[in-house]
């Protein structure tokens, strides 16, 4: 059994023990690159499909440019919506 404070995180093909808390960091800071070059790419997305609409003498698509909620806008949503 493992200390309470302690992980085990994969990484590739090796199990690596760490404490818990250089854990969580590290995860916190994975997913923020990941949220950030998710919506990079969603922008990207966004204009190249206007280009290509444009190029096709298409009009813009509407409420393309429309932006996801955030997890902290859905709970408030969640929230109003329980009652």
């Amino acid at each position: 059994a493992l200390p309470a404070e302690k992980a085990v995180v994969c990484f590739g093909s090796m199990f690596i023990e760490l404490p818990k808390e250089k854990t969580r960091e590290m995860l916190r800071q994975d997913q923020e690159e990941l949220d950030e070059e998710i919506n990079n790419l969603r922008k990207e997305l966004r204009l190249k499909v206007n280009r290509l609409y444009e190029a096709q003498g298409k009009p813009e698509l509407k409420g393309f440019n429309l932006n996801p909620m955030s997890a902290e806008e859905m709970k408030l949503i969640n929230r109003i919506l329980e009652g």
